[in-house]
Order: C-alpha cells, then structure tokens, then sequence
C-alpha cells in the first residue's frame, strides 16, 4: 500500500512538476507558443499549454479514486463492523470503474470527433451571426440582445431573389461570402451546407421564413448563454466573445486529433487487442502473486540495512517502478509542443488511473480473499489529497505557468512527512 501511495505521489508531483521545467515555453494570451523559449525561467510569462482531452483525463483521475472513499469509510464513521463489507463493495466499484475507463479509451476518438464537429457548427454558426450583424440593411439585435426579427424578414426577403418564399442554397451562399473559415478548414460551400442543415426543419433542402427566423434565434440564444459581464447585450459583443471562445476550443480540440509522431499501421486490430487483453490480465496475475514476495523483500531489506521500511515503500520502491513513466513523461515534455504535452500529462494521469484502479483491485481482493483488515487510512489519506489537489486543478485549466510546479513540488514533502507523522507518530498504522 506504501508502494501504491507513493507511487501516486510521485507521478503527480515530482514528475508533473519537472514536466513543467523542461516542457515550459513562452506564454502569449495565456497559450505556450510551440518551440518558443526565450524568457527563461519567467514564473508567469513561461509554462505549459494542453488540449481539453487531457483537462478530462484529469477529471476521470479525480473520479477514479471512488473505491478509496468507500472502503475508508467504516473508518471515517468509526465503526469496526461492516469493513469485510466496504472491502467488498469497493472491489466491485473499482472492477467497474476499471472496465468503464477501458470502453472508454476504446470509444475516446469517437467522441472526440463528434466533438470537433460540433464546435466546427459553433464557430461556423457564431461567424455567421458577426457577419449578418454588420449588414446594411439594419441592426441584428435589439438593445436586449435577442433577434430583431423586423431586420431579419428583410435579410430573407432581400436574399430570395426569386421571390418564391424560400432560400436555396445558392440563394444563401450569396450571404456567407467573405465569411472566413480557415481556423477550421472550411470554404463557403460547407459553411451553406452546415447552416442549412441545422435550420431546415423540413429536410425540404430549402428554408422558409419561419424557418430562417428560428435558426437564428436559436443561435443567438447560445452565444448569450455562453457570455459571462456582458449588461449591454445590444453591442453584440458576446457575439465577438462566443466566437474567439469557440476558436480556442476548436484549436485545442485539433491539436488533440493530430499527431507529429510515426504512428505504425496495426495489421490485425482482433489480434492486437487480444494480445493487450492478455497483457492486462497477465499483469494483474503478476501483482497479485508477487505482492507477498514484495512485502518480504522490503522488510528483509530494512532489516539488514537499517533503512525504515516506511522510506524503502514510499520513496525507493516508486522511483524505481515509476522510471519508465518519467523518463517517457519528460522526453515528450522536453519537445516543447501542446501536442507532446497533452500526450505527456495524459500518460501521467492515466497511470494514476490505473492506479487507483486496477492496482487497487488487486490490491482489495487479496484483503478481502484472505481475511485481512484494511487499515491504511495514512496512505489513503495521502493519496486522495494529492489527487483532489492535482486532478481539481488540472480539471479546469489547460495552461501551467512555470509557478505551477512548485505546487507539485511542495506536495511530496507535505505528503512524506504527512504520512510519517500518522503512521509513526499517531499510531494509525
């Protein structure tokens, strides 16, 4: 349990933090400019940018540490009956949470597509209401910020050159052109062809005034919705917000779906998955029989050395397992690109995932299997600290000024000495 604990600690704070050394670059608008390092060591001006894929792996870090509140919490209630129980349920929460975390991973570039697509409409749609806003023939908006709906009728009626009532899509191509789209790969006839997608309500391919009228009105709906201390709606200067909010997003949303890295093609998807299934489970088998030897050799080796078991667990033993996960982590941070960073910070997450997840089932059903009390609140304690702390402020940020890592850093002698003080000097182990 040492070894997990510290393991967590130390992904999340020695390694999160020298990530932030080493991959920091100069911060323009709150976003690190790939490869740009030039004002050395600036606490403010220097850090970190990452894509929003990367802020949810965070949150799922911050979720995954249920099966610890449950299982602590005949402790937390002082109650000495119904802990074989807690023991119990917590492995069937964490067996769950673990194959959920799985289908996920699995089904994550599906969502992340739908995703994009979606903020592409926005930023179409929001580009498309800044550029009717500015049209000869009247004000978008009224001093309240909702549609003029007077100016729209005349917007359509001036649109439909035929005058049959409807607006074709060549018809309403005439009022995107000017529009810019390259923040998102588009040209005019896929801006007409999203617009008339979402307004026709008939699927007729063809928009009547009612029609024309919602769709707007909807729109303007959700950039109101999305503007924060904005009293003079009628500027349409939420419009301006909603529209560099939504090309933000989509920008770190793309960097999240590209990749500088030589991906190799998989010949055989079912073999591949059959064989990390296999790997997953032999994993989890080589935990479970190795776990007394491990306890054996870290009380043999304290033993003969001298060295208290409490620093061979907590400090030794996570170095050593965790090398692999730091000297990846800070190889990718020190390319200096968001792209390399969010794979750098989503590993990191990930692997206290797993941590909290299927080490923790192991851990759980070799307690509950023979018997043995769970007692641990230290360690518990430690880690749901550490991950709060970390995965709560990762979850609403996507940039790391280079200050940030003395957060982390200041975490693991608070977590060392926290769980030193409980353990030997409270007595709660």
């Amino acid at each position: 349990m040492g070894l997990l604990a510290g393991s967590t600690v130390m992904l999340l704070t020695v390694i999160w933090g020298s990530c932030i050394i080493v991959g920091k670059c100069d911060l323009h608008n709150s976003v690190a400019m790939d490869k740009q390092d030039t004002k050395g060591f600036s606490l403010k001006g220097s850090g970190v940018s990452t894509d929003l894929w990367t802020k949810y792996a965070a949150r799922i870090m911050v979720f995954s540490v249920i099966p610890f509140i449950i299982v602590q919490l005949p402790q937390i209630l002082n109650s000495t009956s119904g802990r074989h129980l807690a023991v119990l349920i917590s492995l069937i929460v964490s067996l769950i949470l673990l194959i959920a975390y799985c289908i996920y991973q699995v089904v994550q570039p599906w969502i992340q597509r739908r995703r994009l697509a979606y903020v592409e409409d926005k930023h179409v749609f929001f580009g498309f209401l800044r550029h009717i806003r500015t049209h000869p023939l009247g004000r978008l908006l009224t001093d309240d910020g909702k549609l003029d709906k007077d100016f729209a009728e005349k917007l359509f009626t001036t649109l439909d050159e035929n005058g049959d009532g409807y607006l074709n899509a060549a018809e309403l191509k005439a009022l995107v052109v000017g529009m810019q789209f390259e923040e998102i790969d588009l040209n005019e006839d896929g801006a007409v062809d999203r617009i008339m997608k979402d307004f026709d309500s008939s699927n007729d391919c063809l928009l009547e005034l009612p029609e024309f009228l919602d769709g707007i009105s909807k729109w303007v709906s959700r950039a109101r919705s999305s503007a924060s201390g904005i009293k003079n709606f009628g500027t349409g200067k939420f419009l301006d917000d909603a529209h560099h909010q939504t090309t933000q997003e989509h920008a770190q949303l793309k960097s999240g779906d590209q990749t500088d890295e030589v991906t190799e093609g998989v010949g055989n998807p079912k073999l591949t998955t059959l064989k990390a299934v296999l790997l997953l489970v032999l994993g989890t088998i080589i935990a479970g029989a190795f776990a007394d030897p491990l306890v054996d050799a870290v009380d043999n080796f304290s033993d003969a050395t001298g060295i208290p078991t409490f620093f061979i667990s907590f400090i030794a033993l996570p170095l050593a397992t965790n090398s692999s996960e730091a000297v990846s982590a800070i190889i990718f941070a020190s390319r200096k690109k968001q792209r390399t960073a969010s794979l750098t910070f989503s590993e990191l997450y990930g692997a206290v995932t797993m941590n909290n997840l299927l080490c923790l089932s192991v851990f759980l059903a070799i307690v509950y299997i023979r018997g043995l009390t769970w007692d641990f609140s230290s360690e518990v304690l430690v880690i749901l600290i550490v991950c709060f702390v970390m995965g709560t402020f990762a979850s609403f940020r996507t940039t790391f000024p280079l200050w940030t890592f003395s957060l982390a850093l200041l975490l693991y002698p608070f977590s060392l000495a926290l769980v030193y003080v409980l353990d030997y000097i409270f007595g709660w182990s």
